[in-house]
């Protein structure tokens, strides 16, 4: 059997920089009450008129990891693009990229995993290179958040959460250590209304929205149960970490970098103690960028390693918790 490992990483985020005091002018909230109960400062949204959009930050981040990679972008064997938020509703931003890229033809697959969606594609990624059925596979997170948040009151507790931007990981094929050791993916549907978008959809379609429902529920912005959703995460990360090192007979001492899903830096100060982590172990970016949803465990994960924090044999730990609801870790040997 194949062994797949991450051979270049790529990132982007817009230049527009949203800090909490920008919020407070839009709904009532303040800079003390978000960093309190999220730990997030700032966060990068799309400016209208910068070109950005989903495929489009995608693409970006795509290119840098493919040029970090040295390999030719023809030789990507697959795409698989993870995203809540596609610029089309259909088809998904994996053929945008196909297309964005150059490359004649090439298959793309989207995930619609949505906070733990980079994690559910690298999984794919190293199925389909463990086989032996691909060699290169390019897997990007990215979300353009802001073009659908409700910026009012009514959802001041979800709206301040969420950023935008991409990342990106190209996957090949490992003839040496330095390979990803295993991937864990579980999920549990009877929570799917307690982190959801309902809206637009074949149930919900606008003008139907627009008709039948009050201003207090409107489907078609994200609505969360924040305290449950919290409860679930802390225990759900723990226990799939502790999945992912069994199974490759490791410890919570083996851990030299532990990169958590940017959802809340309160889960992750959780769990960082939970499994006894000094902070140079541990690496949050959510002060900065907030909540990026597919795209924050690339990004994070790209910026650990430029600013050196991930050295050759090291073992780096994903890990990711959100709407579904639905879970994963990743286990790399770097």
């Amino acid at each position: 059997m194949y062994h797949s490992k991450i051979l270049g990483l790529g990132k982007y985020v817009p230049e527009n920089v949203v800090t909490n005091e920008d919020l407070s002018k839009l709904m009532t909230t303040n800079d003390e009450w978000i960093q309190e109960r999220t730990g997030i400062k700032e966060r990068r949204h799309i400016k209208k008129g910068d070109g950005n959009s989903t495929a489009e930050m995608g693409f970006k981040a795509a290119k840098q990891a493919i040029e970090r990679s040295e390999i030719d972008k023809k030789d990507i064997d697959l795409i698989v693009f993870a995203t809540l938020s596609p610029d089309y509703y259909f088809p998904g931003c994996g053929v945008q990229i196909q297309e964005k890229l150059g490359i004649d033809t090439c298959p793309a697959l989207d995930v619609r995993n949505q906070c733990s969606g980079f994690v559910y594609g690298i999984s794919v990624a190293d199925q389909f290179i463990k086989t032996g059925m691909y060699k290169n596979v390019l897997v990007i997170g990215s979300e353009n958040h802001s073009g659908g948040l409700d910026m009012t009151d009514r959802s001041r507790h979800v709206s301040v959460i969420f950023g935008d931007g991409a990342g990106a990981a190209v996957l090949s094929r490992s003839n040496d250590d330095s390979k990803i050791l295993s991937t864990h993916l579980h999920s549990e549907g009877k929570f799917i209304d307690e982190l959801s978008l309902r809206g637009p959809s074949t149930e919900y379609w606008v003008p139907e929205i627009i008709a039948d429902n009050p201003q207090e529920d409107i489907p078609y912005y994200p609505k969360m149960n924040g305290q449950l959703v919290f409860k679930n995460a802390i225990v759900r990360f723990s226990e799939v970490i502790n999945e992912g090192l069994q199974h490759n007979n490791l410890t919570k001492e083996d851990i030299d970098m532990f990169i958590p899903h940017q959802a809340n830096l309160r889960i992750s100060q959780y769990i960082q103690q939970k499994f006894q982590l000094k902070d140079e172990q541990v690496y949050n970016n959510i002060q900065k960028y907030g909540n990026t949803t597919a795209a924050s465990i690339p990004i994070a994960l790209t910026e650990a390693w430029e600013d050196g924090l991930i050295q050759r044999g090291d073992l780096v730990v994903l890990a990711a918790f959100g709407s579904g609801f639905t879970w994963g870790s990743v286990i790399i040997r770097w």
